[in-house]
């Protein structure tokens, strides 16, 4: 009897189907009505604050900044990943045993198209043994692999036979991740750069706090995050120092010329600090560097976060503040090595 196929679903953050402005504010709306995302209101206030007060001016600027990355094909975001796929599909059976069952892999949105209900059902038609949910975001955070995980629970709730499912949590630390991310850094001589950030994607400090399961760890002092333990091993800053630290201990950086920091606030709330547009001005104006070398290890595919803001917005900034070069390092996007990862990921579950 010819064996079931293995499943797997990559599933990464989304992105507007057009640069236009419809688009964006659709996308806008799914995104931050999730529940996770804006998680400081209830269902009623948070629709009326997203679709009422946020997309509406939010929208409109948004639009002009895909425009500036959009490509040919599409959303780099959404190439890039399918990309991907196609490629780890590839390895993946290429590299199969003898009588192992082959593999499928699809990509889909948590946001927008293709969506998670839709790649889904057609894995559903091929009637897998197994499926094996892999986010696209190296370390944890419950509006990001949280809300994936949750969109496939409700999903799959819903049909009569409830399959075999493994979930991929987090891989911040993986060794082939951090060489993946080496490997694309050296190629810039991070030796040659007066200093090296490592800007992440922020969160709300609050959301942190959510995240604390014991109540008592999150905030206690003011570096929790900067030592990986038992108390915080699922706290998104935490898993972000720790893939900072093993990454600059990989290229050889010291910890004086490296900082961690976070980027992309939305609201007045407290995000996560330091923040990396204050980081940037700091460098400029007190420690007079001139060129910073910038890795965003949160984002596995390039994205509007790594070619608009820090290319555009953060270079620019820089610049007037006194520097001279901001140079991002690309991410892991279709690497050799990145794949490698993903396969092992799905092979071995680590």
């Amino acid at each position: 009897m010819q064996q079931a196929p293995i499943a797997v679903l990559l599933i990464n953050l989304g992105t507007p189907d057009s640069s236009q402005t419809s688009d964006v504010r659709r996308y806008l709306n799914q995104f931050l009505t999730d529940a996770r995302v804006i998680d400081s209101f209830s269902w009623l206030p948070r629709q009326l604050l997203v679709r009422g007060i946020i997309s509406p001016f939010r929208a409109g600027n948004s639009a002009k900044s895909y425009r500036e990355i959009w490509t040919e094909q599409g959303s780099p975001l959404k190439v890039i990943s399918q990309e991907a796929a196609a490629l780890l599909e590839q390895n993946l059976n290429a590299q199969r045993n003898e009588g192992e069952p082959t593999y499928m892999v699809r990509l889909a949105m948590r946001y927008q198209n293709p969506s998670i209900e839709s790649v889904l059902e057609e894995l559903r038609q091929a009637q897998p043994q197994e499926y094996i949910v892999l986010p696209m975001f190296p370390q944890y955070a419950s509006s990001a692999t949280g809300s994936a995980h949750q969109c496939v629970m409700e999903i799959v709730s819903r049909w009569e036979t409830v399959p075999p499912i493994r979930f991929i949590n987090s891989y911040f630390n993986h060794p082939k991740f951090i060489a993946a991310f080496a490997a694309v850094g050296q190629r810039y001589a991070p030796d040659s750069f007066d200093h090296v950030l490592f800007s992440f994607h922020g969160l709300p400090e609050r959301q942190l706090r959510k995240g604390d399961d014991t109540g008592k760890y999150c905030g206690q002092t003011s570096n929790c995050c900067e030592t990986l333990c038992v108390s915080n091993r699922f706290c998104y800053g935490a898993q972000c120092y720790q893939t900072a630290y093993l990454l600059a201990e990989k290229l050889g950086i010291p910890p004086e010329r490296y900082t961690v920091s976070f980027q992309s606030r939305l609201g007045n709330d407290p995000w996560k600090q330091p923040y990396t547009v204050q980081v940037i001005e700091d460098l400029a104006k007190k420690s007079q560097a001139k060129r910073v070398l910038v890795f965003c290890p949160a984002f596995v595919a390039d994205c509007l976060e790594t070619l608009f803001e820090i290319t555009h917005e953060y270079q620019e900034l820089f610049i007037g503040w006194g520097g001279e070069k901001l140079q991002l390092v690309e991410s892991l996007n279709t690497s050799p090595l990145w794949i490698e990862t993903l396969r092992d990921l799905v092979r071995d579950g680590r």
